[in-house]
């Protein structure tokens, strides 16, 4: 194929409920990650990289269109149900802007940004899609369950969980009884890679993965290769294993077709792991410890740095140089502008809240001076430079309550130890100053723009049997299928 350095097929890769500390290359010692550390040494490998979101809607919200969540029109975990709503229509996405350049765009995997009608892959910019709609289903049977047998209110209206179906092929809905999602997935991407280089056409591929999400489920042959593993770590494990080979057979297809070079690639997780007792596949309350955040406290649903902070790499042999390691603070919203960048265009006329990263791993650039922001129900953070704010932060309940205002120092204490707010008080106050400020501007943006979505017929509660005391203020929307 010709030299197309300039417009580069683009591969936005997301795994799910994966933990900072769970590739090798980013220091996992029990397990192995070949294809995704190959990834890291092609390109570089991001220390400092973010979700937009503790849960996964709002970040893969904030991942399509290069907005915080809010700001999208998705703040919170959305509900598998066929009515539900998402991503609102006219929103400006990765996959509609490149379609309007000329590219494929596909998304294979999970979508988790609406049912209805308007919140829909094929609604967003995307050609073709294979995959599921909600949040998570059956590995194996493709059912969507995580709401069973919970207590459950829509439009008032009041039942139980129940089991659905969730797997389709653009509007069409399929059946795959006894495939392994994941690998049913890294099929369907190969086969994407493969027909758009045969048409000789620049493609946008996103790959959702739902791996390693809950329920934990895993073919022998990954499990066999961690028979060393106590159980909740092996399955955490094998989970990660199959995704990585998937990868890998995706890598493998792309230097097949001669286009490795003009290839770029984003990986990332959309949140930290899950400590939800439900991970447990035997009946127990307690809550799951099988992912690893590394060092870094907390998990999915916190705004500390182990809810958050998700391993990210990039790839584009033809101008990132290989082995990078960046340091600097990025996020999820980082990536459209990124892409827009690759092409030679500036996405500023899209509302983007991110920034073009590509000064900084190609060049080497200090990242440009900024505070990232965050809020997840009661809670709200910032990062400015090395400072960390949480306001509210929460953990499960088997760890020690947090204090409502925890400031740290994440060059000196990255797993947020040591609360500096007594100590520092001046930069306390101006930090949280700005951030009260950016959750009242997103409360306010919010109720004038995207509440209404939700509201009647739409609006929905789930009493959750988690151990999260995220869920125990009843104005907190991050409830749903998670």
């Amino acid at each position: 194929m010709k030299d197309r350095t300039a417009r580069p097929n683009v591969i936005v890769v997301v795994s799910d409920d994966h933990g900072y500390g769970d590739l090798s290359c980013m220091g996992a010692t029990d397990f192995r990650t070949p294809h995704l550390d190959e990834l890291a040494r092609s390109g570089a490998r991001f220390t400092s990289f973010y979700a937009n979101a503790p849960v996964c809607s709002p970040s893969r919200a904030s991942l399509l269109t290069g907005r915080y969540p809010a700001r999208a029109g998705v703040r919170h975990i959305l509900m598998s149900l066929r009515d539900a709503p998402g991503l609102p229509p006219g929103m400006p996405t990765l996959a509609s802007e490149l379609r309007r350049r000329g590219y494929r765009t596909c998304l294979v995997g999970k979508w988790h940004l609406g049912f209805a009608e308007g919140s829909r892959p094929l609604d967003h910019g995307f050609d073709e899609w294979f995959g599921l709609l909600g949040g998570a289903h059956d590995y194996y049977s493709h059912l969507i369950w995580s709401a069973v047998n919970r207590e459950v209110t829509v439009g008032g209206r009041r039942g139980r969980g129940f089991l659905m179906h969730d797997l389709w092929d653009g509007e069409n809905e399929v059946w795959h009884d006894g495939r392994y999602s994941t690998e049913l997935f890294g099929e369907r991407a190969v086969d994407v890679v493969r027909r758009a280089a045969s048409d000789r056409v620049p493609f946008f591929l996103y790959l959702g993965f739902t791996a390693p999400h809950h329920p934990m489920h895993a073919p022998e042959m990954y499990k066999d290769r961690f028979r060393h593993l106590p159980p909740d770590r092996q399955i955490m494990a094998a989970m990660v294993s199959a995704l990585d080979d998937q990868i890998g057979a995706l890598r493998a297809e792309v230097d097949r077709q001669g286009i490795a070079e003009d290839t770029l690639v984003f990986f990332m997780s959309d949140n930290g792991p899950s400590r939800q007792s439900r991970n447990w596949l035997d009946g127990r309350l307690d809550p799951y410890y099988g992912g690893s955040t590394g060092h870094l406290k907390g998990h999915k649903f916190s705004l500390f740095e182990g809810g958050i902070r998700v391993p990210a790499l990039i790839s584009w042999p033809a101008r990132i140089p290989a082995g990078r390691v960046v340091e600097a603070a990025a996020a999820g919203m980082d990536i459209l502008p990124t892409v827009m960048a690759a092409l030679g265009e500036d996405a500023g006329d899209l509302g983007v809240d991110g920034v073009d990263l590509l000064p900084v791993v190609i060049e080497e650039r200090p990242a440009p001076a900024r505070t990232i922001f965050w809020e997840a129900g009661i809670q709200t953070a910032a990062r400015d430079g090395d400072l960390k704010l949480v306001l509210n932060g929460q953990l499960v309940d088997d760890e020690p309550p947090q204090p409502e205002v925890f400031l740290a120092d994440l060059a000196a204490d990255p797993g947020e130890r040591v609360n500096l707010a007594d100590e520092r008080p001046a930069e306390l106050e101006a930090l949280r100053r700005r951030t009260e400020q950016w959750r009242a501007e997103i409360e306010e943006h919010w109720a004038a723009t995207h509440a209404a979505r939700y509201e009647g017929p739409n609006r929905y509660t789930v009493v959750d049997s988690s151990a999260m005391r995220v869920y125990d203020d009843p104005s907190n929307p991050a409830i749903g299928d998670t």
